[in-house]
């Protein structure tokens, strides 16, 4: 119920609430009906959309305050309550970020204008909210998939079309729950200055997950969830905030199984020479934290260059340093960062949310365990062609985001003048076979620099210390060409088939098409049905596969012809 103690014309509202609540149980009307629920912070009513979709869902569901002002950097607060029914029927904002194509336009959603906010800021600080979609029925106690985005840490929307989870909830027979978090700079932030609080880590973005999992043990069962049976789902840099949490202490009890997609848990000290690591030391970020105050003050003219910066700050107070950067504009932080070359952000090894070496801590079995099913795709380097340019060569495309944006949004495979290799890949990878040189041979080198390294050792510890790992390959590369050499089986390309939305989405039409129709639905089939056996039971093996999915060292391969799946154990 609402909290408060305010009678008269706050009973009543409570009253009036709880018997719409009471008569929607009931399968009465009075106004009420199935999409109308309560929690803790009062009642909500979203959308019956069983005629559509086969679900009920919520959206725009505050877990915190908004974390602006004096929030700003602090660990998220308790929502307040609300009076009276609130609406939860449009996505919320999107977290303040700035533009990539995998963010969200001017519009806070997927559309046209994303190619011209590329490299602006995006978004709102007063985004903490979260979506949930369930079967269009009664049944309760059904098992709850929490989703958090990727983006590098940097971008990301909950209103990503690709996201949309009544898809997944109809076919796993499951609420599914997405929900934001912090970006950037202002959900990783390595201040002394800034860390008051408890606790006083910088992980500002884990705390805003934790925050959601609270949210649903608290509130999940009014949409007929079950709080015992919570999976963490994440991909990309959501798979390394998940990774994280099952490093945490605090977010023990939580959630009880795991599905990592496309993520690691590493620090440069834990692999090879020349790998890419997952992770930062977080002495890292506390130089970005202090390089992004100096910049700061020179802008404003409070020193002349960053060392003379660094030396007037080391005089302020940490109540000085924190009043000073709270009061900044938060699109001025971002731009900051990108002017400056200090973009990046991720899970903070500050030994206080986080371990100082979290693979250590899972080695030693001071972690979480619970079940957990990891996912890869085949080819991950080839959502990174331009990332080239920082191993000493050229950008692997020829083209800038905004182009590439346009199109991909504008692709006709039939149309003759559909773009080629040529069109979009750089001369200097061209033919794209060429051994060592050609794009193929680079974006393969580029998956085993960043990727592999990462998933074995991460997998390999796990292993040692519970039976319970599961992982497969995405390996599905059945686009209308150019596309299916361009990006094949690239990074995010297993999310669809996950989530089974084939709709408008940055990728969707250079992916589906007519002729790939069959053999794609059917392994989206698959590997939603493996998500469902895992969540229910915590064993992927469903009779979808046709074979016994083994753990790791073994690996499942999902892929599919143009008529049928074709998956195998590998």
């Amino acid at each position: 119920m609402c909290t408060g103690q305010r009678w008269m014309a706050g009973g009543i509202r409570l009253a009036v609430a709880s018997m719409a609540l009471w008569l929607a149980a009931c399968g009465g009307s009075g106004g009420g009906g199935p999409e109308l629920r309560e929690t803790a912070y009062g009642p909500l009513r979203g959308v019956d959309d069983g005629a559509a979709t086969g679900t009920y869902y919520w959206k725009g569901v505050p877990f915190a305050q908004a974390p602006v002002g004096a929030l700003r950097w602090q660990p998220p607060a308790e929502p307040k309550a609300w009076e009276g029914v609130r609406e939860a029927r449009q996505f919320g904002n999107a977290c303040l970020q700035i533009g990539r194509m995998y963010g969200p336009g001017a519009n806070n959603r997927f559309d046209d204008t994303i190619a011209s906010t590329l490299g602006q800021p995006v978004g709102s600080e007063d985004c903490l909210t979260l979506n949930i979609w369930r079967p269009a029925s009664g049944v309760e106690k059904l098992p709850v998939l929490v989703f958090i985005h990727g983006g590098s840490a940097i971008s990301g929307y909950t209103a990503d079309p690709l996201y949309d989870g009544a898809a997944l909830a109809r076919a796993a027979n499951a609420v599914v729950v997405t929900a934001n978090y912090r970006l950037d700079i202002l959900g990783y932030m390595h201040m002394p200055q800034m860390q008051a609080g408890a606790p006083a880590t910088g992980n500002f973005a884990l705390l805003d997950n934790l925050q959601a999992l609270r949210f649903v043990q608290r509130n999940i069962a009014g949409f007929g969830g079950d709080p015992g049976n919570v999976t963490l789902m994440g991909q990309s840099a959501g798979a390394t905030n998940v990774l994280a949490l099952l490093a945490a202490e605090s977010a023990r009890g939580l959630f009880h199984r795991l599905v990592p997609i496309s993520g690691g848990l590493s620090l440069p000290s834990n692999l090879p020479a020349g790998v890419l690591a997952t992770l930062k030391p977080a002495s890292a970020y506390a130089t970005q934290s202090a390089l992004l105050l100096a910049h700061l003050m020179v802008a404003d003219g409070l020193a002349a260059d960053v060392a003379a910066a660094a030396t007037v700050a080391a005089g302020w107070t940490p109540a000085q340093i924190a009043a000073y950067l709270r009061g900044k504009d938060a699109r001025v932080l971002l731009q900051t960062l990108v002017a400056k070359g200090l973009t990046g952000a991720g899970p903070i090894p500050d030994g206080l949310l986080l371990p100082t070496d979290p693979m250590a801590a899972l080695a030693a079995g001071q972690y979480n365990r619970m079940p957990v099913m990891a996912g890869y795709t085949a080819e991950e380097g080839k959502l990174f062609a331009p990332l080239l340019a920082a191993l000493g060569g050229k950008p692997g495309f020829r083209i800038d985001d905004a182009a590439r944006f346009r199109m991909m949004q504008s692709f006709d495979a039939q149309s003759p003048n559909a773009p080629g290799l040529v069109d979009i890949i750089d001369a200097a990878y061209l033919p794209v076979d060429t051994p060592v040189t050609g794009y193929n041979a680079r974006m393969a080198q580029l998956t085993h620099l960043f990727a592999d390294p990462s998933r074995d050792q991460l997998l390999n510890t796990l292993r040692t210390r519970q039976a319970e790992v599961w992982s497969y390959r995405f390996d599905w590369a059945r686009q209308p060409a150019p596309w299916n050499t361009v990006y094949g089986a690239a990074h995010a390309f297993d999310l669809p088939f996950l989530f089974g939305n084939f709709g408008p989405s940055v990728f969707s039409r250079v992916t589906n098409s007519t002729a790939n129709a069959p053999g794609r639905l059917a392994l989206s089939n698959a590997m939603m049905a493996s998500l469902k056996a895992f969540m229910q039971t915590g064993d992927p093996q469903n009779a979808a596969l046709g074979q016994t999915w083994k753990p790791w060292p073994s690996s499942l391969v999902f892929d599919a012809e143009l008529g049928a799946t074709s998956i195998r154990l590998q």
